[in-house]
């Protein structure tokens, strides 16, 4: 009787963390993000107004990247937010870092569809080990006169926003149909949201070298 019931708490209580640690790990990281976004701007209304109102400076914040999205997205805003490019990418040191982040956030924005093209599987880093990446560019090689065709794939080596560029022939590319957004997903989860079974796309088969389908199975 007793170790019925101490193995029931047991599960219980795993159940219970499962569900806890997310919502209290994801309130952690909000709160957290509030409180630096809030303290950006916060001394400036306290000193304005002689007074701390605690959530004034993140609704500010708030407000000002819902503004410059407005701006932005109109002929005008375009223009008046180009001509400020133009002036600080003429900033020795704030155009290294300025280009470096704009390209990072750019290639992970959802409305981006040039950054991303497909959600591949490559044999890498050696035979036999298989690697979800991204296919980013097409680029030719000319070499002793000839032109040899690559395919640059992104792939993810920390959680996502590290990693290593590496060219392949097409024929060692195995195009999914998975999405981009859901092959972000996968990356993300550690491969967790991976599907039961991932299929070629057709593109895929047009390749010369056949290619054997891959099943991924998630462990139970």
């Amino acid at each position: 009787m007793g170790e019925s019931i101490r193995i029931t708490f047991k599960r219980k209580f795993l159940a219970g963390l499962i569900i806890t640690i997310p919502i209290v790990f994801t309130v952690l990281v909000l709160f957290s993000l509030f409180r630096f976004v809030d303290g950006i701007l916060s001394p400036f209304f306290d000193m304005l107004l002689n007074r701390h109102i605690s959530g004034l400076g993140f609704i500010t914040a708030i407000a000002f990247v819902f503004l410059v999205g407005i701006i932005s997205t109109n002929v005008f805003g375009k223009k008046m937010l180009g001509f400020m490019e133009k002036i600080f990418l003429h900033i020795p040191v704030f155009k290294s870092i300025y280009t470096a982040i704009k390209q990072l956030v750019d290639a992970f924005s959802p409305e981006n569809n040039t950054s991303f093209k497909k959600f591949v599987i490559v044999e890498y880093p050696r035979a036999g080990a298989y690697a979800f990446g991204f296919l980013t560019k097409e680029c030719v090689v000319q070499s002793d006169g000839r032109e040899l065709c690559f395919k640059a794939i992104y792939i993810p080596t920390n959680n996502l926003y590290l990693g290593e560029v590496v060219l392949l022939h097409d024929a060692s590319i195995i195009y999914t149909d998975i999405p981009i957004e859901d092959g972000i997903k996968i990356i993300l989860s550690g491969g967790i949201a991976a599907p039961s079974k991932i299929l070629e796309s057709r593109e895929s088969l047009k390749n010369t070298t056949p290619i054997t389908l891959l099943n991924t199975e998630r462990s139970s």
